[in-house]
């Protein structure tokens, strides 16, 4: 008779642990579902979008070339850092930017820690300059090509670590890439205008 009063005890003592178990469930169930449907109304009314790294504007400032394959230039660079949230500002660090000809790095650019307010855009103007760089034949090449041409291309690529708060899904954080070609005419310097924005990671 005791042991029968036993098992029914550890029935309904296995039994409540069950029901417990299954009420848990259904409340973390219930908060996941509440919380992604804030997230999914939050990102329909505040349409976040990833800041952005372009080049607005450059100009061939110098560019001396010498027979004996010396090549000098100095160059202006304005860079945009835009932010089309209206909700939140935006964080940009660790930016850098490497300036090469021919895979010859003539310069890196880099810029502090900084900000940039909702639903604006910063510009920061580089001075570029490099003293006479010795040019091996191929790339000495490159050059008589674009003086007949009459057009220079140069390579101009870098990164930024984005970040910026979006109310109800958090802060967020993507990386902007910037890889693109600056040509100018080599006669007057004048830039020609083509896309060159970053793309996110």
């Amino acid at each position: 008779m005791s042991s029968s009063k036993k098992q029914l005890g550890h029935k309904h003592t296995t039994g409540y642990f069950i029901w417990l178990f299954a009420i848990i469930c259904t409340i973390i169930c219930i908060a996941v579902i509440i919380s992604g449907i804030a997230v999914f109304i939050g990102y329909m009314v505040i349409h976040p979008r990833i800041p952005t790294l372009s080049v607005a504007n450059a100009h061939l400032d110098t560019m001396q070339y010498s027979q004996a394959g010396l090549l000098e230039t100095a160059m202006n660079i304005i860079i945009r850092a835009k932010n089309d949230n209206s909700k939140a500002h935006a964080s940009f660090s660790d930016t850098s930017f490497i300036l090469s000809f021919q895979g010859l790095v003539l310069a890196k650019l880099v810029a502090d820690p900084f900000d940039v307010s909702k639903n604006s855009s910063t510009d920061f103007n580089y001075v570029v300059t490099s003293s006479e760089i010795p040019l091996d034949s191929a790339r000495m090449h490159q050059v008589d090509l674009a003086l007949k041409k009459k057009v220079i291309t140069f390579d101009f690529k870098g990164n930024s670590r984005t970040q910026w708060r979006v109310s109800l899904l958090g802060s967020v954080k993507f990386w902007c890439h910037l890889n693109c070609q600056l040509r100018f005419h080599p006669v007057n310097g004048t830039y020609i205008n083509s896309r060159c924005s970053s793309k996110s990671k």
